[in-house]
């Protein structure tokens, strides 16, 4: 397999998992939902790199988590 079907197998399995969450609370939500795209872009941005993929999950649930606490303000 390419790398390029790695990410988007990856990022598809991503997405089937969140429809299962419906008993989340909006914060933790959003938090998965920013994990799963921030995966998702930083297996892109860098090529496949394991690395940049949890880096970017990371990132992105640490910035799904600060929306929800905005939206509830």
């Amino acid at each position: 397999m390419t790398s390029r079907m790695i990410v988007w197998t990856a990022g598809a399995a991503m997405v089937l998992a969140l429809g299962a969450c419906s008993s989340m609370s909006s914060g933790e939500v959003s938090t998965a939902t920013g994990a799963a795209v921030g995966g998702v872009a930083g297996a892109i941005l860098t090529g496949g790199s394991t690395v940049g993929t949890v880096g970017g999950a990371v990132v992105g649930g640490v910035i799904g988590n600060q929306i929800d606490k905005d939206k509830k303000k």
